[in-house]
């Protein structure tokens, strides 16, 4: 495809586009939230508190006090919507709230695994091209992702949120990518699946796009809610794919 041919490094997003963070995620929740029984509630009920206090509380943390400490580690955030899963249930309990959100770690981590197209598409596009990742969440959180998938051994470059200081859409992250690889916005390629956080940042930074649109990108409590959508009137990407195999064929020409 014409728009790839001056591609000369690739970065890629982290969770649910090189690995099903939503799917570890609700296995987590479901394993941390067995501990609520004795209160009378299945995990799937809390799963559900979950959802409401998630929505309420994490998308107001980047412009809250709660950012400095979220950069660092996720343990704070992560056992303060705990303590708010909870009040959603009725249930008042500092200890558990803590609990809850050791287990929900513990058991997302054990259960995060790469795309299974993931490891064979980096490995091609290895072969020829500079690779990067540029994630967004606490330093302590992403980098163990990282590592637990291995990606460390594979890419050339990692951009964590919560060690830059910085996220995404933030244009200083692509500039901070394009100064590590030593080459202009349009020979570099982003691949994400997140509208809003990925692709419409990176067009605006000049950069070539692929939006990879995955079941997956729902969260756990989502229930019928459907993978984001473009807005109307936003650019778009230079293509839209499904999975990873799309991805390295575009860019390779295969």
């Amino acid at each position: 495809m014409d728009a790839f041919r001056s591609v000369r490094a690739v970065f890629f997003d982290l969770d649910d586009t090189l690995c099903a963070y939503w799917e570890a995620a609700g296995i987590g929740l479901r394993t941390a939230f067995e501990l609520c029984r004795p209160y009378g509630k299945t995990p799937e009920e809390m799963i559900g508190h979950w959802g409401v206090a998630f929505r309420r509380f994490c998308p107001s943390i980047k412009g809250s006090d709660w950012y400095a400490e979220y950069l660092k580690s996720g343990e704070p955030t992560r056992n303060e919507l705990m303590r708010l899963t909870l009040l959603e249930a009725g249930i008042q309990n500092e200890t558990l709230s803590s609990k809850l959100g050791d287990l929900y770690a513990q058991a997302r981590d054990e259960n995060l695994r790469l795309f299974p197209d993931a490891v064979e598409t980096l490995q091609k596009l290895k072969e020829r091209f500079p690779l990067g990742l540029m994630t967004n969440g606490p330093a302590d959180i992403q980098r163990q992702e990282v590592q637990t998938l291995g990606l460390d051994r594979i890419v050339d470059h990692v951009f964590i949120e919560g060690e830059m200081g910085e996220g995404k859409p933030l244009p200083a992250v692509f500039r901070r990518a394009e100064s590590a690889v030593g080459l202009p916005p349009n020979e570099l390629l982003f691949v994400g699946n997140s509208y809003g956080h990925d692709i419409l940042p990176a067009i605006e930074a000049g950069w070539r796009t692929i939006w990879i649109r995955r079941p997956s990108d729902v969260a756990p409590s989502a229930g019928d809610a459907k993978p984001e959508e473009k807005p109307d009137g936003k650019p778009d990407p230079d293509a839209v794919v499904s999975n990873l195999i799309a991805v390295r064929e575009l860019v390779l020409g295969e």
